[in-house]
Protein backbone atom coordinates (compact mmCIF):
# COMPACT_ATOMS: atom_id res chain seq x y z
CA UNK A 1 0.00 0.00 0.00
CA UNK A 2 1.67 3.38 -1.08
CA UNK A 3 0.09 6.82 -0.68
CA UNK A 4 2.07 9.78 -2.44
CA UNK A 5 1.43 13.46 -2.81
CA UNK A 6 4.24 14.25 -5.29
CA UNK A 7 4.49 15.13 -8.04
CA UNK A 8 6.75 13.83 -10.99
CA UNK A 9 9.74 15.62 -11.82
CA UNK A 10 8.93 16.48 -15.26
CA UNK A 11 5.49 17.66 -14.30
CA UNK A 12 7.12 19.74 -11.79
CA UNK A 13 8.82 21.48 -14.30
CA UNK A 14 6.08 22.29 -16.71
CA UNK A 15 4.05 23.63 -13.34
CA UNK A 16 6.80 25.94 -12.66
CA UNK A 17 7.35 27.30 -16.53
CA UNK A 18 3.00 27.65 -16.78
CA UNK A 19 3.16 29.59 -12.75
CA UNK A 20 6.24 31.95 -14.07
CA UNK A 21 4.45 32.30 -18.04
CA UNK A 22 0.93 33.22 -16.09
CA UNK A 23 2.09 35.70 -13.86
CA UNK A 24 4.82 37.61 -16.20
CA UNK A 25 2.62 37.43 -19.38
CA UNK A 26 -0.89 36.35 -19.27
CA UNK A 27 -1.91 38.44 -15.64
CA UNK A 28 -1.39 41.63 -16.99
CA UNK A 29 -3.68 40.92 -20.22
CA UNK A 30 -6.89 41.34 -17.57
CA UNK A 31 -5.88 45.05 -17.19
CA UNK A 32 -5.49 46.13 -20.79
CA UNK A 33 -7.54 43.85 -22.66
CA UNK A 34 -11.56 43.46 -22.36
CA UNK A 35 -12.95 39.78 -22.47
CA UNK A 36 -10.66 36.39 -23.56
CA UNK A 37 -13.54 35.20 -25.74
CA UNK A 38 -13.77 38.38 -28.01
CA UNK A 39 -11.17 36.55 -30.39
CA UNK A 40 -12.22 38.77 -33.35
CA UNK A 41 -11.04 41.75 -31.22
CA UNK A 42 -7.75 43.31 -33.17
CA UNK A 43 -6.57 44.13 -29.83
CA UNK A 44 -6.89 40.41 -28.39
CA UNK A 45 -5.62 38.48 -31.64
CA UNK A 46 -2.60 40.87 -31.26
CA UNK A 47 -1.62 39.77 -27.73
CA UNK A 48 -2.98 36.97 -27.07
CA UNK A 49 -2.11 34.44 -30.41
CA UNK A 50 2.16 35.29 -29.72
CA UNK A 51 1.10 33.78 -25.55
CA UNK A 52 -1.06 30.65 -27.09
CA UNK A 53 2.46 29.99 -29.88
CA UNK A 54 4.31 29.76 -26.85
CA UNK A 55 2.38 27.62 -25.27
CA UNK A 56 1.94 25.65 -27.93
CA UNK A 57 5.53 25.31 -28.54
CA UNK A 58 5.98 23.87 -25.14
CA UNK A 59 3.63 21.01 -25.49
CA UNK A 60 0.62 22.48 -23.58
CA UNK A 61 -1.87 23.54 -25.44
CA UNK A 62 -5.86 22.24 -24.60
CA UNK A 63 -4.06 19.75 -22.54
CA UNK A 64 -7.49 18.13 -21.76
CA UNK A 65 -7.94 17.02 -25.18
CA UNK A 66 -6.70 13.54 -26.70
CA UNK A 67 -3.49 13.55 -28.45
CA UNK A 68 -5.79 12.75 -32.26
CA UNK A 69 -7.21 15.83 -31.28
CA UNK A 70 -4.38 18.15 -30.89
CA UNK A 71 -3.91 17.89 -26.74
CA UNK A 72 -2.24 15.81 -24.43
CA UNK A 73 -4.67 13.47 -22.95
CA UNK A 74 -3.78 14.85 -19.50
CA UNK A 75 -5.95 13.34 -16.48
CA UNK A 76 -7.98 15.37 -14.42
CA UNK A 77 -5.67 14.97 -11.43
CA UNK A 78 -2.56 16.71 -13.87
CA UNK A 79 -5.50 18.87 -15.09
CA UNK A 80 -6.07 20.02 -11.17
CA UNK A 81 -2.39 21.36 -10.61
CA UNK A 82 -2.59 23.07 -14.35
CA UNK A 83 -5.84 24.74 -13.42
CA UNK A 84 -5.01 25.80 -10.04
CA UNK A 85 -2.16 28.11 -11.56
CA UNK A 86 -4.84 29.17 -14.76
CA UNK A 87 -7.32 30.12 -12.44
CA UNK A 88 -5.13 33.13 -10.85
CA UNK A 89 -5.74 34.89 -14.23
CA UNK A 90 -9.04 35.60 -16.13
CA UNK A 91 -7.02 34.78 -19.68
CA UNK A 92 -5.17 32.14 -18.85
CA UNK A 93 -7.24 29.09 -19.84
CA UNK A 94 -7.86 31.04 -23.22
CA UNK A 95 -3.90 31.41 -23.51
CA UNK A 96 -3.70 27.41 -23.00
CA UNK A 97 -6.55 26.49 -25.15
CA UNK A 98 -8.74 25.16 -22.08
CA UNK A 99 -11.23 27.68 -21.47
CA UNK A 100 -15.17 27.15 -20.69
CA UNK A 101 -17.32 26.50 -22.09
CA UNK A 102 -15.39 25.43 -25.02
CA UNK A 103 -13.89 22.60 -23.45
CA UNK A 104 -16.57 20.85 -22.91
CA UNK A 105 -18.20 21.76 -26.38
CA UNK A 106 -15.03 20.33 -27.80
CA UNK A 107 -15.12 17.24 -25.74
CA UNK A 108 -19.48 16.64 -26.75
CA UNK A 109 -18.41 17.37 -30.36
CA UNK A 110 -15.28 14.97 -30.16
CA UNK A 111 -17.64 12.43 -28.67
CA UNK A 112 -20.68 12.67 -30.74
CA UNK A 113 -20.01 15.26 -33.95
CA UNK A 114 -19.72 13.89 -37.21
CA UNK A 115 -16.41 14.27 -39.36
CA UNK A 116 -18.02 17.10 -41.13
CA UNK A 117 -19.24 18.73 -37.98
CA UNK A 118 -15.46 18.33 -36.54
CA UNK A 119 -13.98 19.85 -39.41
CA UNK A 120 -16.74 22.98 -39.60
CA UNK A 121 -16.77 23.67 -35.31
CA UNK A 122 -14.40 21.69 -33.74
CA UNK A 123 -11.27 22.00 -35.35
CA UNK A 124 -11.57 26.19 -35.42
CA UNK A 125 -12.40 25.83 -31.64
CA UNK A 126 -9.28 23.50 -31.12
CA UNK A 127 -6.85 25.90 -32.86
CA UNK A 128 -8.83 28.92 -30.78
CA UNK A 129 -10.12 30.95 -33.93
CA UNK A 130 -13.45 30.46 -32.96
CA UNK A 131 -15.72 30.31 -29.26
CA UNK A 132 -18.51 28.30 -28.84
CA UNK A 133 -21.74 28.97 -26.61
CA UNK A 134 -23.35 26.11 -24.09
CA UNK A 135 -27.19 27.27 -24.58
CA UNK A 136 -28.93 25.11 -21.75
CA UNK A 137 -30.91 27.36 -19.06
CA UNK A 138 -34.42 28.80 -18.91
CA UNK A 139 -35.60 31.78 -17.40
CA UNK A 140 -38.07 30.20 -16.11
CA UNK A 141 -36.83 27.08 -14.90
CA UNK A 142 -34.22 27.33 -12.75
CA UNK A 143 -31.93 25.07 -11.57
CA UNK A 144 -35.07 22.00 -12.67
CA UNK A 145 -33.99 21.35 -16.62
CA UNK A 146 -37.23 18.85 -17.05
CA UNK A 147 -38.99 21.94 -16.62
CA UNK A 148 -37.28 23.48 -19.67
CA UNK A 149 -39.55 24.86 -22.77
CA UNK A 150 -37.54 25.46 -25.56
CA UNK A 151 -38.86 23.26 -28.10
CA UNK A 152 -37.71 21.84 -31.43
CA UNK A 153 -40.53 19.91 -34.21
CA UNK A 154 -39.11 18.63 -37.57
CA UNK A 155 -40.11 19.94 -40.38
CA UNK A 156 -38.53 18.02 -43.70
CA UNK A 157 -35.42 17.86 -43.43
CA UNK A 158 -34.96 20.59 -40.36
CA UNK A 159 -35.57 20.99 -37.13
CA UNK A 160 -37.35 24.35 -35.92
CA UNK A 161 -36.46 25.58 -32.73
CA UNK A 162 -38.41 28.23 -30.38
CA UNK A 163 -38.47 29.41 -27.03
CA UNK A 164 -36.40 31.37 -24.75
CA UNK A 165 -32.72 30.29 -23.17
CA UNK A 166 -31.25 32.42 -20.42
CA UNK A 167 -27.41 32.70 -19.22
CA UNK A 168 -26.37 31.14 -22.46
CA UNK A 169 -22.57 31.81 -21.93
CA UNK A 170 -20.50 34.18 -24.33
CA UNK A 171 -23.27 34.31 -26.94
CA UNK A 172 -22.61 37.09 -28.35
CA UNK A 173 -18.64 35.87 -29.01
CA UNK A 174 -19.66 32.59 -30.24
CA UNK A 175 -19.75 31.21 -33.43
CA UNK A 176 -21.79 28.55 -33.02
CA UNK A 177 -24.09 26.99 -29.95
CA UNK A 178 -25.06 24.23 -28.40
CA UNK A 179 -28.46 24.13 -27.48
CA UNK A 180 -30.67 21.53 -25.41
CA UNK A 181 -34.03 21.73 -26.43
CA UNK A 182 -37.48 19.37 -26.22
CA UNK A 183 -37.86 17.24 -29.19
CA UNK A 184 -40.67 14.86 -27.10
CA UNK A 185 -42.45 16.33 -24.52
CA UNK A 186 -44.19 12.88 -24.12
CA UNK A 187 -41.34 11.17 -23.04
CA UNK A 188 -40.28 10.58 -19.87
CA UNK A 189 -38.68 14.20 -18.40
CA UNK A 190 -35.17 12.49 -18.89
CA UNK A 191 -36.08 11.32 -22.23
CA UNK A 192 -37.51 14.55 -23.32
CA UNK A 193 -34.50 16.65 -25.05
CA UNK A 194 -31.92 16.30 -27.44
CA UNK A 195 -28.55 18.47 -28.34
CA UNK A 196 -28.19 20.52 -31.18
CA UNK A 197 -25.44 22.17 -32.91
CA UNK A 198 -26.99 25.84 -33.92
CA UNK A 199 -25.01 28.29 -36.31
CA UNK A 200 -24.71 31.85 -34.96
CA UNK A 201 -25.54 33.39 -38.14
CA UNK A 202 -28.64 31.20 -38.37
CA UNK A 203 -32.24 33.37 -38.90
CA UNK A 204 -34.22 33.47 -35.47
CA UNK A 205 -31.41 33.22 -33.02
CA UNK A 206 -31.73 36.41 -31.92
CA UNK A 207 -29.42 37.85 -28.61
CA UNK A 208 -32.46 39.90 -26.32
CA UNK A 209 -29.88 41.46 -24.27
CA UNK A 210 -26.16 40.32 -22.93
CA UNK A 211 -26.67 40.21 -19.15
CA UNK A 212 -23.52 41.28 -17.05
CA UNK A 213 -22.52 39.06 -14.01
CA UNK A 214 -21.38 41.10 -10.79
CA UNK A 215 -19.81 44.40 -10.74
CA UNK A 216 -20.95 46.65 -13.47
CA UNK A 217 -17.69 47.75 -15.00
CA UNK A 218 -19.65 49.81 -17.66
CA UNK A 219 -19.10 47.00 -20.32
CA UNK A 220 -22.01 45.01 -22.16
CA UNK A 221 -22.53 41.51 -20.10
CA UNK A 222 -21.68 38.27 -21.58
CA UNK A 223 -24.18 35.53 -20.63
CA UNK A 224 -26.52 35.91 -23.71
CA UNK A 225 -30.67 35.96 -22.85
CA UNK A 226 -31.31 34.11 -26.29
CA UNK A 227 -34.73 33.93 -28.24
CA UNK A 228 -35.33 31.22 -30.30
CA UNK A 229 -37.69 31.91 -33.09
CA UNK A 230 -38.45 29.53 -35.71
CA UNK A 231 -34.22 28.96 -36.02
CA UNK A 232 -34.16 26.29 -38.73
CA UNK A 233 -31.54 23.36 -37.99
CA UNK A 234 -30.65 20.92 -40.41
CA UNK A 235 -31.48 17.26 -38.85
CA UNK A 236 -27.94 16.33 -39.22
CA UNK A 237 -27.01 18.92 -36.39
CA UNK A 238 -28.32 16.88 -33.94
CA UNK A 239 -25.46 15.65 -31.33
CA UNK A 240 -26.44 11.73 -30.58
CA UNK A 241 -30.03 10.72 -30.88
CA UNK A 242 -33.09 12.05 -30.32
CA UNK A 243 -34.05 11.98 -26.61
CA UNK A 244 -30.63 11.42 -25.88
CA UNK A 245 -29.40 14.94 -25.13
CA UNK A 246 -29.13 14.79 -20.69
CA UNK A 247 -26.01 11.68 -21.50
CA UNK A 248 -25.02 13.87 -23.82
CA UNK A 249 -24.76 16.50 -21.48
CA UNK A 250 -22.84 14.39 -18.95
CA UNK A 251 -19.96 14.63 -21.30
CA UNK A 252 -19.45 18.18 -20.60
CA UNK A 253 -21.10 18.92 -16.50
CA UNK A 254 -19.21 16.34 -14.76
CA UNK A 255 -15.82 17.50 -16.18
CA UNK A 256 -16.93 21.55 -16.29
CA UNK A 257 -17.69 21.27 -12.54
CA UNK A 258 -14.50 19.83 -11.17
CA UNK A 259 -12.73 22.59 -13.68
CA UNK A 260 -14.42 25.34 -11.90
CA UNK A 261 -13.31 24.00 -8.70
CA UNK A 262 -9.72 23.69 -9.98
CA UNK A 263 -9.56 27.18 -10.84
CA UNK A 264 -11.30 28.07 -7.91
CA UNK A 265 -8.61 26.97 -6.08
CA UNK A 266 -6.01 29.25 -8.00
CA UNK A 267 -8.65 32.52 -7.01
CA UNK A 268 -8.51 31.35 -3.48
CA UNK A 269 -4.90 31.29 -3.38
CA UNK A 270 -4.65 34.65 -5.08
CA UNK A 271 -6.79 36.06 -1.99
CA UNK A 272 -4.44 34.23 0.43
CA UNK A 273 -1.66 35.43 -0.91
CA UNK A 274 -2.66 38.98 -0.68
CA UNK A 275 -4.07 38.39 2.79
CA UNK A 276 -0.69 37.63 4.15
CA UNK A 277 1.48 39.85 2.06
CA UNK A 278 -0.94 42.89 3.63
CA UNK A 279 -0.53 41.68 7.32
CA UNK A 280 3.07 41.48 6.91
CA UNK A 281 3.37 45.17 5.73
CA UNK A 282 0.57 46.94 7.96
CA UNK A 283 1.42 48.12 11.13
CA UNK A 284 -1.53 49.83 13.57
CA UNK A 285 -0.80 49.93 17.82
CA UNK A 286 2.55 50.18 17.32
CA UNK A 287 2.60 46.38 15.67
CA UNK A 288 2.60 44.14 12.81
CA UNK A 289 -1.58 43.21 11.74
CA UNK A 290 0.26 39.53 11.63
CA UNK A 291 1.02 39.89 15.46
CA UNK A 292 -2.25 40.67 16.13
CA UNK A 293 -4.39 37.22 17.38
CA UNK A 294 -7.74 37.63 15.55
CA UNK A 295 -5.71 38.53 12.51
CA UNK A 296 -3.72 35.39 13.12
CA UNK A 297 -6.91 33.55 13.19
CA UNK A 298 -8.25 34.52 10.42
CA UNK A 299 -4.78 33.56 8.79
CA UNK A 300 -4.92 30.18 9.91
CA UNK A 301 -8.92 29.67 9.60
CA UNK A 302 -7.93 30.56 5.57
CA UNK A 303 -4.95 28.27 5.49
CA UNK A 304 -7.06 25.42 6.47
CA UNK A 305 -9.80 25.85 4.88
CA UNK A 306 -7.93 26.67 1.64
CA UNK A 307 -5.98 23.17 1.52
CA UNK A 308 -8.98 21.25 2.91
CA UNK A 309 -10.71 22.25 0.03
CA UNK A 310 -7.46 21.72 -2.64
CA UNK A 311 -6.79 18.16 -1.15
CA UNK A 312 -10.67 17.24 -1.67
CA UNK A 313 -10.58 18.61 -5.32
CA UNK A 314 -7.12 16.85 -5.97
CA UNK A 315 -8.28 13.92 -4.60
CA UNK A 316 -11.60 13.91 -6.44
CA UNK A 317 -9.53 14.72 -9.84
CA UNK A 318 -7.88 11.43 -8.64
CA UNK A 319 -10.95 9.53 -8.61
CA UNK A 320 -12.24 10.36 -12.15
CA UNK A 321 -8.66 9.01 -13.27
CA UNK A 322 -8.93 5.93 -11.42
CA UNK A 323 -12.69 4.90 -12.58
CA UNK A 324 -13.52 6.92 -15.73
CA UNK A 325 -16.39 7.46 -14.99
CA UNK A 326 -18.12 10.42 -13.41
CA UNK A 327 -21.26 8.90 -12.64
CA UNK A 328 -18.96 6.64 -10.03
CA UNK A 329 -17.53 9.96 -8.85
CA UNK A 330 -21.03 11.82 -8.62
CA UNK A 331 -20.60 12.19 -5.15
CA UNK A 332 -16.98 13.58 -4.77
CA UNK A 333 -18.00 16.06 -7.69
CA UNK A 334 -20.92 17.27 -5.79
CA UNK A 335 -19.17 17.57 -3.12
CA UNK A 336 -16.58 20.19 -4.57
CA UNK A 337 -19.20 21.85 -5.56
CA UNK A 338 -21.02 22.31 -2.98
CA UNK A 339 -17.80 23.28 -0.95
CA UNK A 340 -16.48 25.71 -3.20
CA UNK A 341 -18.40 28.93 -2.74
CA UNK A 342 -18.00 28.89 0.89
CA UNK A 343 -14.36 28.81 1.55
CA UNK A 344 -13.85 30.97 -1.91
CA UNK A 345 -16.89 33.23 -0.08
CA UNK A 346 -15.09 32.94 3.38
CA UNK A 347 -11.17 33.85 2.15
CA UNK A 348 -12.05 36.76 -0.07
CA UNK A 349 -13.98 38.54 3.27
CA UNK A 350 -11.11 37.80 5.48
CA UNK A 351 -8.80 39.41 2.45
CA UNK A 352 -11.24 41.88 1.97
CA UNK A 353 -11.60 42.88 5.77
CA UNK A 354 -7.64 43.10 6.43
CA UNK A 355 -7.06 45.65 3.75
CA UNK A 356 -9.95 48.04 5.25
CA UNK A 357 -11.56 50.36 2.89
CA UNK A 358 -9.04 49.61 0.31
CA UNK A 359 -10.33 46.37 0.22
CA UNK A 360 -14.11 47.01 -0.73
CA UNK A 361 -12.91 49.26 -3.42
CA UNK A 362 -12.22 48.60 -7.03
CA UNK A 363 -8.92 49.00 -6.73
CA UNK A 364 -8.45 45.27 -5.33
CA UNK A 365 -10.23 42.27 -6.49
CA UNK A 366 -11.60 40.92 -3.26
CA UNK A 367 -15.48 42.44 -3.78
CA UNK A 368 -15.49 40.92 -7.12
CA UNK A 369 -13.89 37.41 -5.93
CA UNK A 370 -16.43 37.54 -3.27
CA UNK A 371 -19.62 38.12 -5.84
CA UNK A 372 -18.19 35.48 -8.14
CA UNK A 373 -18.29 33.43 -5.15
CA UNK A 374 -21.66 33.79 -5.00
CA UNK A 375 -21.86 33.08 -8.71
CA UNK A 376 -19.97 29.39 -8.22
CA UNK A 377 -22.63 28.10 -5.99
CA UNK A 378 -25.14 28.69 -8.78
CA UNK A 379 -23.11 27.42 -11.94
CA UNK A 380 -23.68 24.01 -12.95
CA UNK A 381 -26.23 23.54 -10.54
CA UNK A 382 -26.87 25.22 -7.04
CA UNK A 383 -25.32 24.23 -4.00
CA UNK A 384 -28.66 23.04 -2.25
CA UNK A 385 -29.24 20.42 -5.38
CA UNK A 386 -25.30 19.25 -5.00
CA UNK A 387 -25.57 18.86 -0.86
CA UNK A 388 -29.11 16.77 -1.64
CA UNK A 389 -26.81 14.61 -4.27
CA UNK A 390 -24.04 13.94 -1.36
CA UNK A 391 -26.10 13.30 0.85
CA UNK A 392 -28.32 11.00 -0.86
CA UNK A 393 -24.84 9.30 -2.54
CA UNK A 394 -23.47 8.63 0.98
CA UNK A 395 -26.67 7.03 2.49
CA UNK A 396 -26.45 4.35 -0.01
CA UNK A 397 -23.75 2.81 1.91
CA UNK A 398 -25.98 2.80 5.03
CA UNK A 399 -28.70 1.09 6.36
CA UNK A 400 -31.19 1.72 9.39
CA UNK A 401 -31.98 -0.46 11.99
CA UNK A 402 -35.09 -2.54 13.56
CA UNK A 403 -33.79 -2.14 16.82
CA UNK A 404 -35.32 -0.28 19.83
CA UNK A 405 -31.98 1.47 20.45
CA UNK A 406 -29.30 2.73 17.71
CA UNK A 407 -26.39 0.42 16.99
CA UNK A 408 -24.05 2.41 19.06
CA UNK A 409 -26.38 2.16 21.97
CA UNK A 410 -23.47 1.60 25.10
CA UNK A 411 -25.29 0.08 27.11
CA UNK A 412 -26.12 -3.36 24.11
CA UNK A 413 -22.39 -2.91 23.31
CA UNK A 414 -21.02 -3.81 26.89
CA UNK A 415 -23.64 -6.33 26.93
CA UNK A 416 -21.86 -8.22 23.79
CA UNK A 417 -18.23 -7.22 25.03
CA UNK A 418 -19.18 -9.21 28.29
CA UNK A 419 -20.24 -12.45 26.38
CA UNK A 420 -17.28 -12.33 24.20
CA UNK A 421 -14.79 -11.64 26.71
CA UNK A 422 -16.35 -11.99 30.17
CA UNK A 423 -15.09 -15.27 30.67
CA UNK A 424 -11.28 -14.42 30.40
CA UNK A 425 -11.60 -11.36 33.01
CA UNK A 426 -9.73 -11.90 36.16
CA UNK A 427 -12.26 -9.17 37.75
CA UNK A 428 -16.28 -8.45 37.80
CA UNK A 429 -17.28 -5.77 35.73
Amino acid sequence: MSWDFETDPEFATSLQWMEDFVREEVAPLDHVLGYPHDVANPNNRKLVKPLQAKVKDMGLWACHLEPELGGLGFGQLKLALMNEILGKARFAPIVFGCQAPDTGNGEILAKYGTPEQKERYLQPLLDGDIVSCYSMTEPHAGSDPTMFKVRAEMDGNHWVINGDKWFSSNARFASFLIALVVTDPEAQPHNRMSMFIVPRETPGLNILRSVHVGIDDGQEGTHGYVRYENVRIPADHMLGDPGQGFIVAQTRLGGGRIHHAMRTVGQIRKAFDLMCERVLSRETKGELLANKQMVQAMIADSWIEMEQFRLLVLRTAWRIDKYKDYMAVRKDISAIKAAMPKVYHDVATRALQIHGSLGMSNEMPFTQQVLSSLTMGLVDGPTEVHKVTVARQVLRDYEGTDGLFPTGHLPALKEKALAKYGDLLDDEI
